[in-house]
């Protein structure tokens, strides 16, 4: 039990290793605004140690997933130790007592209730159940884009074929530098039968951000429901879940927040609740608990409860901190080479627009020719996308990338574009 309350109180991992470094880093950037500290390299540095990443790799591919730092890795070697001294007793009895400390730490992280939040795998798993579980008939409208995540559209597209709604995509030439632009297509899809409008937070493919808020306003005013998928903005952009003024969000916890892999959340407003059908059986299916949502049966107790040294080291840097640093470090490589000859980025710089995610291409080479160069010549691991009209490198870098990681994909891309390498 001194385990189990480890990530919610002061005994925690976090505050065993990393304390007295984050507390001595603090003190020298006290004053300075989250975008000054975004370029200060000896802050960083602390976080960057935090991580256990590979010397020998460079890795830009973290909007697939992260890596953990080695606190959560600890953790979840500890309670995986535990579980395995006798799973039925020390999984059952003692760390799924945790669940609830873990689904307040979660709310205050996300700005909402408790009664809000339900721990589950991933995204996928998270909006699936929204998906799947609304109450929709034939006929009844569903909006979404061509460019959203692909096991979305399937979901969409599985209930279009089974049941009758109308699965309508939109189709966007990113990047888009005007939310109004964005606002005014969904708008002009919306006929007296949609029911939803389906909003991906940032575009997977390409690190667009999608104007939500203003969407979500806008969708209020025909009474129509939104879904988010916020996959690659929950712990990287500052903002609460309420503040997007959504009814349903869905996020992986192993992307931008660092969490161990496989784990996710769902959050659904509070009123909402009941009329959601839960995607795993539940004996009281349309109750207003959130947590009829967490009926999986038998899964990994450690990894839910390693989570919560995860939020420890995302509050100990603190979210406007990551998101600035993380821009910083995108605009960083992607300012010196848009300028190189052959070479073209697909993502704006504009802030309000961009974050992480940046996308870009070599004349003359596909994307595959481009990811394997990089990896092959440098070990440079990014991912080549070619995903409907979106057809790139995607790069992304994170809170334990370095700037000389960074230089080196520089003078990568430039060897590579200009034909030396």
């Amino acid at each position: 039990m001194g385990l189990l309350a480890g990530a919610f109180s002061a005994n925690s991992l976090f505050n065993q290793l990393h304390a007295a470094s984050f507390e001595a880093a603090e003190k020298k950037t006290l004053g300075l605004s989250p975008q000054a500290v975004a370029t200060d390299e000896d802050y960083w540095s602390v976080i960057q140690q935090a991580y256990t990443v590979n010397a020998n790799l460079i890795i830009l591919n973290n909007g697939g997933v992260s890596p953990a730092p080695r606190i959560v890795q600890e953790a979840l070697s500890r309670y995986n130790d535990l579980a395995n001294q006798g799973p039925s007793y020390y999984m059952w009895r003692i760390l799924d007592q945790g669940r609830e400390p873990l689904r307040q730490k979660l709310a205050v992280l996300a700005g909402c209730s408790p009664e809000e939040i339900a721990v589950n795998r991933n995204a996928t798993e998270a909006l699936n159940t929204v998906i799947y579980g609304l109450e929709l008939k034939a006929g009844d409208e569903v909006v979404g884009t061509k460019q959203d995540y692909p096991n979305m559209i399937n979901a969409w597209k599985q209930r279009a074929a089974r049941e009758g709604i109308v699965y309508k995509q939109l189709s966007f030439q990113f990047p888009i530098e005007n939310a109004e632009e964005i606002v005014a297509a969904y708008e002009k899809a919306i006929t007296p039968k949609t029911k939803i409008l389906h909003v991906t937070h940032i575009i997977n493919w390409i690190g667009q951000i999608m104007p939500v808020r203003k969407i979500t306003d806008m969708a209020k005013k025909y009474g129509v429901e939104v879904i988010v998928d916020g996959a690659h903005t929950f712990g990287l952009l500052d903002y609460k879940i309420p503040d997007l003024g959504c009814d349903y969000f869905g996020t992986s916890l192993h992307k931008f927040l660092s969490a161990p892999v496989g784990s996710g959340m769902l959050w659904i407003k509070k009123e909402k609740i009941s009329k959601i059908w839960p995607l795993v059986c539940n004996d009281k299916p349309q109750s207003e608990d959130i947590r009829k949502f967490e009926s999986l049966g038998t899964r990994s107790f450690p990894i839910e409860q390693a989570i919560g040294e995860a939020v420890n080291f995302q509050n100990a840097i603190g979210s406007k901190r990551k998101e600035e640093r993380i821009r910083y470090l995108k605009n960083y490589w992607a300012e010196k080479v848009r300028d190189i000859p052959k070479v073209k980025i697909h993502t704006s710089f504009k802030p309000e627009f961009s974050c992480a995610i940046c996308g870009v291409t070599i004349d003359g080479m596909t994307p595959g020719e481009l990811d394997s160069a990089l990896f092959n010549r440098y070990k440079i691991h990014t991912v080549g996308i070619v995903w409907e009209n979106i057809s790139c490198v995607r790069i992304t870098p994170h809170v334990y990338t370095t700037i000389p990681d960074l230089d080196k994909l520089v003078k990568a891309i430039g060897e590579i574009a200009s034909g030396k390498s």
